[in-house]
């Protein structure tokens, strides 16, 4: 069940209490990782001439879609379908409406088994690997779009390495990958730095562009995120010692690739395939939607631009010329890392605004991609 909206005064009051009560060495841990990086004072971005020339437009200036509307009506379907999938809240509390957004297309949206059966490929972002086991991942999202014909897997990547590093492993994944037909059959979904990792790995190897039917970003840091400013790999390196962690430092990129500089540089410099269709799906919480453990990084973000989601800009989560599906009323870690569902005490004090419906939502942007590239094809 959605934990209701209606939160009294005293339920805040005893969840603050209880965190300066209640700690354990794993929440220690966390914390450490997770605050270390915000004492320093230095302005998130400094000033320097070394850049390139960058606008700020709106969206449907970029020369594609503002799909939110149909986005909308097949998210909303799904979500009134499904009313038994975890954490289910309403369609209105699910997605945030920015501007003026265009109205949906008022057609039935398809609830049955999927009629073009794609592979989606998830690769996470930064420390995901480092996470998995601590989460304690039990793939109930994958089960659930399961069983309407969609198959997903996680592509797995060095979570702490460059985005030069992982567009390696992921061209090596794709490759390796058996081929049924000679349509494009992959769907890659980029969370985090994971869409830069797929961006880097589309303009640098093409030999996998035959293989890729859509580019998909999920709160990802197409444009870097100004908190990379203010930390160093060393402190993200931390994250190896997490209980349970196997992950491994990789080139010790990771960091440097999600610099504003480092970001807004490569993608003036590398224009992406125009042969592959790319989506941009975008977290925009309402500030009381913003988990404890990442309020100070919003609030930090904040003296750049309020309209974060405790980790990456709005705007940077943009992919250049991708079709705009909607923006999500969810912070940074609610869309991708289910923290409550399996660590219930952590989650209520600390992350405790990790309630979305992440199995509908990915049900519902697999039937919209499957609906769009069918149009696209006529």
């Amino acid at each position: 069940m959605a934990i209701s909206r209606n939160k009294n005064h005293h339920g805040r009051r005893s969840r603050r209490a209880m965190r300066s009560r209640w700690a354990s060495p794993h929440l220690l841990t966390i914390a450490v990782i997770l605050l270390m990086c915000g004492c320093a004072t230095k302005p998130l971005m400094p000033y320097t001439t070394d850049t390139p020339p960058l606008l700020l437009a709106p969206a449907i200036q970029s020369g594609k879609q503002d799909q939110r509307g149909r986005f909308r009506e097949v998210f909303c379907a799904v979500l009134e379908a499904r009313k038994g999938v975890p954490d289910h809240r309403s369609c209105d509390e699910a997605l945030t409406r920015v501007g003026k957004e265009p109205p949906g297309s008022g057609d039935k949206v398809i609830l049955e088994a999927s009629q073009r059966p794609r592979l989606a490929l998830f690769v996470g972002g930064v420390g995901w690997d480092c996470l998995a086991e601590w989460l304690e991942l039990q793939n109930t999202v994958q089960k659930h779009v399961g069983q309407y014909g969609f198959a997903t897997s996680i592509l797995p990547v060095d979570s702490l390495a460059s985005s030069s590093n992982n567009s390696r492993q992921i061209r090596d994944a794709i490759l390796a990958l058996p081929r049924e037909r000679a349509l494009p059959d992959l769907i890659l979904i980029g969370y985090s730095k994971g869409a830069p990792d797929i961006l880097e790995a589309v303009v640098s190897f093409p030999e996998i562009h035959q293989r890729i039917a859509a580019v998909v970003s999920i709160a990802g840091s197409v444009g870097g995120s100004p908190l990379a400013n203010d930390a160093s790999q060393s402190q993200l390196n931390m994250m190896r010692y997490f209980p349970g962690s196997k992950c491994d430092a990789g080139d010790d990129g990771a960091l440097e690739s999600m610099r504003p500089a480092t970001r807004k540089a490569w993608l003036a410099e590398n224009p992406l395939p125009e042969q592959i269709p790319y989506y941009s799906l975008i977290t925009f919480p309402d500030p009381e939607r913003v988990s404890f453990l990442l309020r100070s990084f919003y609030k930090k973000l904040g003296k750049v631009d309020g309209r974060n989601d405790g980790q990456v800009i709005f705007y940077d989560q943009f992919i250049p010329g991708s079709t705009l599906v909607g923006y999500l009323n969810a912070d940074h870690w609610a869309t991708a890392v289910p923290v409550a569902r399996t660590r219930g005490i952590v989650g209520k004090l600390f992350v405790d605004e990790n309630d979305y419906p992440r199995a509908a939502l990915l049900e519902a942007l697999l039937r919209f991609l499957e609906e769009d590239l069918l149009n696209n094809e006529k």
